[in-house]
């Protein structure tokens, strides 16, 4: 069976994709002297939240994700991104392709909330692959194999890169799912009052729920 090494050796946000997309660039190496008719990948892809540290403001943030900062070293744990599929076309030696993560923006999803709960630095990944490779160990003999789950890629990426390719798929804009029937009672209470936005609609309730936050406490008054 070939040997096959893996290695991310960059990330870039994709400027013109349907959906939010970062291309890394994923190079692969043989050690030994067979030609790889394809390969087809899949990899597993896992953000490695432990190794990395976090500012105040951020742990506030992840408080979804990992509860109370003092309850971190039992709650802090790495956690799936993502599975993706791609197709290496033949190759002798080594080649480059180009592996693409599409980023769901839904701050439901906790990949979401954990990105969008940092300032700056790096995000630790690990890149898991498995798949199929094709190969001639000879000229004219064609043999398949399966690549084990035991290749692993590590890579740092910026959390920048995700942060501007946010800001230029939606600019100075956020997604949030909700449940059919709340989504059904905002509607009512937007067409009641008139509210002709959906912003404006959720700074009425905001600016109603900071109201009552703010009126000070009654005292108990003696029976």
């Amino acid at each position: 069976m070939p040997q096959l090494t893996f290695q991310i050796e960059g990330a870039a946000a994709l400027p013109y994709a349907a959906a939010p997309t970062i291309g890394f660039k994923l190079r692969i190496r043989q050690r030994d002297d067979s030609d790889i008719r394809g390969v087809t990948l899949q990899c597993q892809v896992q953000i490695e939240s432990t190794r990395r540290r976090y500012a105040s403001e951020e742990q506030h943030r992840l408080f979804d994700l990992f509860g109370e900062p003092h309850r971190w070293s039992q709650t802090l744990r790495s956690m799936l991104w993502t599975l993706v599929n791609t197709t290496v076309p033949s190759f002798r030696g080594e080649t480059t392709v180009d592996l693409l993560v599409p980023c769901s923006f839904d701050f439901n999803v906790a990949a979401t909330k954990y990105f969008g709960s940092l300032k700056d630095g790096n995000v630790p990944l690990s890149f898991l692959f498995s798949g199929t490779v094709f190969y001639s160990p000879v000229p004219g003999q064609l043999q398949i194999e399966q690549i084990p789950w035991n290749h692993e890629a590590k890579f740092q990426l910026p959390v920048v890169v995700w942060q501007k390719m946010m800001e230029a798929y939606y600019p100075n804009e956020k997604w949030l799912a909700i449940r059919g029937d709340i989504f059904d009672r905002l509607v009512e209470y937007k067409r009641r009052r008139a509210i002709p936005t959906w912003d404006q609609a959720l700074e009425s309730l905001l600016s109603t729920a900071n109201h009552i936050d703010d009126r000070p406490l009654m005292a108990n008054k003696p029976s």
